[in-house]
């Protein structure tokens, strides 16, 4: 509790007045047998003894008057315990969206997309539904449990012997199915996890699965991933199937019991019979109260395996952060960016590096083209920049300062990137624009697409720049999303631009004059564009050559045909294509 003690303390006056309402039911739940009782034994009486009509209505009066309150406090304590979860579990929701936010791709990495969404949803759920459940019930059920109890001993200490075998039966049971139900429910959540993940990358990739024909396999899959979900929820809930028919079945017992030996101590004179009648009554509270509070252990049993996997959102220590920054308030001002000695791996026990020895010098407003081979590490060098990953050895540097120094928003802020995953979101494409600009004037949007070359096709749209983009930009092709997000970028005026093989999709003519804004409209911005084709990078200050994680030529073109036979290579691979195109 001492956890989530800052999610509760905003809105303790429901958490207390929830409870509180709910003893007003409590005591009505008490005194209504009581009263049941006199009406039987002193109203109606027997022959003279009976205290007449007068007695009975007024007793009657008192009843409803009791019931009417406790309808009061049952409402009221719903309503503030409803109140109190709500908020809590939007607190918290917001809390773990905020922290996710925060992560770095590292921390990304540690949790699947499915099994986050989960938390977010599912568990947070489980927990307010428990804190509904327990304001309601955690002074109503023990307060019923001891009131009844009370007056079940008061009225016949020998009876109530009954009761007093029967809870420790009940009690020892409790407990047993708690212990049985936790790792049940842990496991369950991550099978809905697991089917999350699949649902999502299935809707992600729709188109793709529907051009390779595979709707089958992932039907199988999906079907897979469900069969395990319900089994595993047979598993955990057949703990809930078992526990209420048992705890029924000792209510009905008991009960019973309590009819067959108060109804011999009637006969023999000993006992009244509405004081049966109330003492059944109070059995059954003190039973009910019993399966009440059982039913809280069972369901915190389910919060408390939600409760963990969301601690580990919230604990999740965050790897990039300002708390090393020295230089907080300091910007990018020039662009240069230096790599000495970098070292990297994404997994910190492997013995073979991502990155290795890199060494490079890049001035401000230089073009640096950086080809390879695919997985050679060139999206890995660049993401060293904007500290999207933090390097295990060496440092990076821009404008002579480590990047570590200075703060994540100021030192992003200097940088746009293109990544190799063109991502648009759902709204307008003025919309999507502003990413890299929120405050930018119309007049900028329009100069950032002309740059990027794509002011043309938007304005072929009926609707221009407020024309809605589906979810991802699905109603956008390939080469015009990606044109869209340089925009997006160039829409930051950053310092540093980084291109992550940004125009594989467009055709070498727009490529061009992508290029031509570049190097007339961006002349003070450091320009580094990943490509596979040579043709990319051929006219840049410098190009990077780079195979299995090392740096293995840099110049320009014509020197690196001369020095170097990993660039050579690809030159002539892709000359040879050209000329078998053009054959």
């Amino acid at each position: 509790m001492k956890f989530y003690w800052k999610y509760i303390k905003p809105y303790l006056p429901y958490f207390i007045i929830g409870p509180l309402c709910m003893i007003v039911e409590v005591i009505g739940e008490v005194v209504m047998p009581f009263l049941l009782s006199r009406i039987i034994n002193d109203g109606v009486g027997v022959g003279s003894a009976g205290k007449g009509v007068g007695f009975i209505i007024a007793m009657g009066v008192l009843m409803v008057v009791t019931a009417i309150l406790m309808m009061l406090g049952g409402v009221g304590g719903a309503y503030f315990a409803i109140k109190a979860s709500s908020n809590f579990a939007n607190d918290l929701r917001k809390d773990i969206f905020s922290k996710i936010q925060k992560f770095s791709f590292a921390n990304i990495d540690s949790f699947s997309t499915g099994s986050l969404v989960t938390r977010m949803t599912n568990d947070i759920t489980q927990m307010q539904n428990l804190i509904t459940m327990a304001l309601r019930m955690m002074l109503r059920s023990p307060g019923m449990f001891i009131g009844a109890l009370i007056m079940a001993f008061l009225m016949n200490p020998r009876l109530a012997t009954v009761i007093a075998v029967v809870i420790p039966i009940l009690t020892v049971g409790i407990v047993i199915l708690l212990k049985i139900s936790f790792p049940r429910f842990q496991k369950m959540q991550e099978k809905i996890d697991g089917l999350n993940s699949g649902v999502q990358e299935n809707l992600t990739n729709v188109r793709v699965v529907k051009s390779f024909v595979r709707e089958s396999y992932e039907e199988k899959k999906f079907a897979e991933a469900n069969r395990d979900l319900k089994d595993s929820t047979l598993h955990a809930l057949g703990v809930m199937i078992f526990t209420m028919p048992l705890i029924m079945f000792v209510m009905n017992a008991t009960t019973l019991s309590v009819v067959w030996f108060g109804g011999n101590q009637i006969i023999a004179g000993e006992m009244k019979v509405g004081d049966l009648t109330a003492f059944t009554n109070y059995v059954v509270q003190i039973l009910m109260s019993l399966m009440m509070v059982s039913m809280i252990f069972l369901n915190s049993s389910r919060a408390m395996a939600s409760s963990k996997r969301i601690k580990e959102v919230l604990n999740t220590k965050i790897d990039l952060n300002d708390d090393q920054a020295r230089q907080k308030d300091l910007t990018v001002q020039r662009g240069d960016i230096t790599f000495k000695n970098v070292c990297f791996r994404y997994h910190k026990n492997s013995p073979e590096w991502v990155l290795e020895d890199i060494n490079v010098e890049i001035k401000g407003g230089q073009t640096v083209g950086i080809i390879g081979s695919t997985g050679c590490g060139k999206s890995s060098l660049v993401q060293m920049i904007p500290r999207l990953y933090d390097v295990d050895e060496g440092e990076v540097l821009v404008d002579g300062v480590n990047v570590k120094d200075y703060s994540l928003k100021n030192l992003r802020d200097g940088v746009g990137m293109v990544l190799q995953n063109n991502v648009l979101f759902s709204g307008t494409i003025k919309d999507n624009l502003k990413w890299g600009n929120e405050n930018a004037s119309d007049e900028e949007v329009f100069a950032a697409a002309k740059s990027a070359q794509a002011d043309g096709f938007v304005t072929s749209f009926a609707e221009g720049y407020e024309t809605e983009l589906g979810q991802g930009g699905v109603n956008v092709s390939g080469g015009q999303k990606q044109r869209l997000c340089i925009a997006r970028a160039l829409l930051k005026k950053p310092k540093i631009l980084i291109l992550d093989d940004s125009t594989s999709a467009v055709d070498t003519a727009t490529e061009a004059n992508i290029r031509a804004c570049f190097r007339n409209e961006l002349k003070d911005t450091t320009k580094l564009i990943i490509a596979q084709r040579i043709g990319s990078v051929k006219d840049a200050d410098l190009i990077l050559v780079m195979d299995d994680g090392k740096i293995v030529g840099s110049g320009k073109h014509e020197e690196l045909l001369d020095t170097c036979e990993s660039y050579r290579e690809i030159y002539e691979s892709q000359a040879d294509r050209r000329e078998e195109v053009s054959a």
